[in-house]
Formats: C-alpha cells, sequence, structure tokens
C-alpha cells in the first residue's frame, strides 16, 4: 500500500506552473510525526513533479500512516507510478 494519495486536477487557465499541496491529519499522530511525512513528501515532489508532472496542474499530496517508514526508494516508486497513471488520462 503507498504512502500517500496523490490527488491530481488540470487547471485549464493558461498557466503552465504546477502547484502542489501536502496534507497529513492528526490520525497519524503528533505535529512532529505529520511534520516528518510532509517534510519527505515534499522531497519527493520537487525531486519528481518538475520532470514527469502535467503543466499547469493542481496536486495534493495527502499522507498516510503507511508511508511513515516506508524506505524512500519505495515512496519513489509510488510516486513515479502515480503520476504515470495521472498524465495517461
Amino acid at each position: 500500500m503507498p504512502g500517500f494519495v496523490l490527488l491530481a486536477r488540470p487547471r485549464d487557465d493558461g498557466d503552465s506552473a504546477m502547484r502542489v499541496g501536502f496534507t497529513a491529519t492528526k490520525k497519524l499522530g503528533g505535529a512532529v510525526v505529520r511534520n516528518r511525512a510532509k517534510r519527505r513528501l515534499r522531497a519527493l515532489a520537487a525531486d519528481l513533479l518538475p520532470g514527469s508532472g502535467l503543466p499547469g496542474a493542481d496536486y495534493v499530496l495527502i499522507a498516510r500512516s503507511s508511508g511513515l517508514n516506508r524506505a524512500h526508494d519505495l515512496l519513489r516508486a509510488d510516486l513515479v507510478k502515480a503520476l504515470k497513471r495521472v498524465t495517461r488520462s
């Protein structure tokens, strides 16, 4: 099970900038745990979205508890797979 949920929506406003948001609910744990989860997702997004994302789209990455201890390379593979699915649509 991936460590996050990816939501994507093209804006269709003529602006090619990609916007990204990150969220983690209190179900994950305290502020330290939620911030760690968001930092991990931010690092992945900064690495992969510029080359693999759709220009002019909004992305939201929602942290899940399975991603807290998931290896970085597995999270990266999950995001690559999710971005391929989004760009295919």
